[in-house]
Parts: C-alpha cells; sequence; structure tokens
C-alpha cells in the first residue's frame, strides 16, 4: 500500500517489515522528530471507526516493557494506520527458525517475559487470542515484546470469545469451537515454549477431524521425547500448560511464570538429621512452604536488568543483582 521514500503526514516509509492476514508494517521515520517507528496498515479499510480503533485503543489500555507499545492511530490521504514503536531486532518464529533447539536459559528467559506481557493483558481484561512466536518481537539487546493484538478481545461481557480466531497450530482445542477464554493463551505460550525448547511443533496442524483427539489430549506428546536434556520440572510445565481442558490448565500467566522461575533456583540444601524431631520439622517445614505458596504476591522485575523475578526472590537470577 505504501511504497519507500512515500511520505505519509509526517511519516517517511523507510522500508516494509512484513505482511500478515491483518496488515502490513512499515518502518518508517518521524521526521518532526527524527525517529524510527513501525505503521501497521490494517489490510481492511472499509470498516466503520470503532472497529478500526480496536487495537490501538487495546494497545493503549496496556503499558509493559513485554507489550509494544501503540504510539498513536492516524488518517492520512484516506489511509488508516497504527504508529507503534519500532522493535529493532527479530521475531521469535525467525530465530527458532534459524537456531532450532534454543538453549534452556535463553528459551526460559523469554519464556518468563511471554508470561509477564501475557499476564499484564489478561489482568487488563484483555484475551489475546493469537499468541506465537511470529508475533512476539525480540530486541537486540534481548528484550522480548508481545504485537500484534488485532484478534485480542476484552473479556468484560461474554465469558468466553465467540469467534473462532487464531493460528490453528497454536490454539487451544476450545479455540476451535469459539470458547477461547484466558487459559487458552495460557495453551499457546505451552506450544511456544515446546517449540523452543524441541525446535517442532508438538503436532501438525490440527484437521477438522482431529479436534476431537486435540481435546481428548491424543495429538500430544512429551517434549522430553523429542528432547531429553529438557529438566523434568519443566517438560511437566509445560504439559500442565497445554493440558486439553482448559481447567487443568494453568489459569493465570503468573502461576506459569512462578513455576517457571522457581523450576530455575536451585533446590535449597536440606540439613541431615535422624528421629521423629527431623521428621516433625520437615512435616512443619513443607506446610508452611504450601501456605506461602499460596500468599505469592505479583511478580515484578529487577531493577538492574529489567528482567522477571520470582516473586519473593532477593537476587536476580540472569544478572545476580540484589534487590
Amino acid at each position: 500500500m505504501f511504497f519507500r521514500g512515500q511520505t505519509i503526514g509526517k511519516y517517511r516509509i523507510l522500508s516494509s517489515l512484513g505482511s500478515g492476514g491483518f496488515g502490513v508494517v512499515y518502518l518508517a521515520e518521524d521526521t518532526w522528530i527524527d525517529k524510527k517507528v513501525a505503521l501497521k496498515v490494517p489490510h481492511k479499510q472499509n470498516l466503520d471507526s470503532v472497529e478500526m480503533l480496536k487495537e490501538p485503543r487495546l494497545l493503549a489500555s496496556m503499558s509493559h516493557p513485554n507489550i509494544v507499545t501503540v504510539l498513536t492511530a492516524e488518517k492520512q490521504d484516506d489511509v488508516f494506520f497504527i504508529v507503534m514503536e519500532y522493535v529493532p531486532g527479530e521475531t521469535l518464529e525467525h530465530i527458532i527458525v534459524q537456531e532450532g533447539i534454543l538453549d534452556l536459559t535463553r528459551a526460559l528467559d523469554f519464556s518468563c517475559q511471554i508470561c509477564n506481557a501475557v499476564d499484564h493483558a489478561h489482568r487488563a481484561g484483555i484475551l489475546h487470542r493469537d499468541l506465537r512466536p511470529g508475533n512476539m518481537l525480540v530486541s537486540e539487546s534481548g528484550m522480548l515484546k508481545v504485537t500484534d493484538f488485532g484478534t485480542s478481545r476484552y473479556l468484560e461481557i461474554a465469558a468466553h470469545g465467540t469467534t473462532v480466531i487464531g493460528s490453528p497450530p497454536y490454539m487451544a482445542p476450545e479455540q476451535f469451537h469459539g470458547k477461547a477464554v484466558f487459559a487458552s493463551d495460557i495453551y499457546s505460550v505451552g506450544v511456544t515454549m515446546y517449540q523452543m525448547l524441541t525446535g517442532t511443533m508438538p503436532y501438525d496442524t490440527p484437521a477438522p477431524a482431529d479436534i476431537a483427539r486435540l481435546a481428548r489430549g491424543e495429538l500430544l506428546s512429551s517434549p522430553r521425547i523429542r528432547n531429553p536434556k529438557i529438566p523434568k520440572a519443566i517438560n511437566d510445565i509445560i504439559l500442565h500448560a497445554m493440558a486439553p481442558d482448559p481447567i487443568e490448565r494453568y489459569q493465570r500467566a503468573s502461576e506459569l511464570l512462578n513455576d517457571l522461575l522457581a523450576a530455575r533456583e536451585p533446590a535449597p540444601r536440606r540439613a541431615s538429621r535422624r528421629g521423629g524431631t527431623a521428621t516433625a520439622d520437615a512435616t512443619v517445614a513443607e506446610i508452611q512452604s504450601r501456605l506461602k505458596a499460596r500468599e505469592t504476591p505479583p511478580a515484578r522485575f529487577c531493577w538492574h536488568c529489567r528482567k522477571p523475578l520470582h516473586a519473593r526472590a532477593d537476587r536476580c537470577p540472569f544478572c545476580n543483582e540484589s534487590q
């Protein structure tokens, strides 16, 4: 729709960044402040203003380092477009295609950042419905940002999203029936984790005849079968996130995040003791641990590297800075 060197209002088109089912994204320069931005031009330009402004309004309602920032929305020369921050780097999909199986530490880093973004969106009542590596931008510094909220919706009135929307390889079973809920986004995160740690999808794109088998969990195999180096704790977390029944999945991204951060922390050493007192102490410690787990506060970020922290961590597992 735009071409290189074209000027739209105050924006000069530099190149095309990519095209998807809902629009084309261009790299442009804001000539007023000499800043690079991303312009998203929806394919459908004949919608009413309320529908056109849906995505920018959703993005404007959120402010999070792991979610792409919307700057404004404009209409110039009868062309509507969304102006967003430009994230120099690559999509997570491109990284997986180029590298195959990602290093465990790096994959968990990306997973934690995705969880932070999803948790923030869900707390704002926003269901993404199309979470996949192609909609995740990774900056040159390793910061991951979730983008493309064009398929998102608020879950304020309806109990679930009633439209069949998403990318089939990443869709939860209930999404194929137009019953997307917050746990559906968690399923998509689980598929993304599976892909990062095995270099492959958990199963082929489900055909209509496969939906019932998908809902029964018959298409899913353990990621450790494809990559034995995956720790059992991480393997179990992925399978929990991809449980076929949404009730059996993580209900909140913060729950998934806390389990990921706990799994990557070294297990505390326990002093060896004998007798009934030791057994009693161990029982009390276990009860106290469970009680504390139920009181887990929201996840937070390291002051130094801005990476996600475990709820009670006093030291960042990424940069080792005290909090």
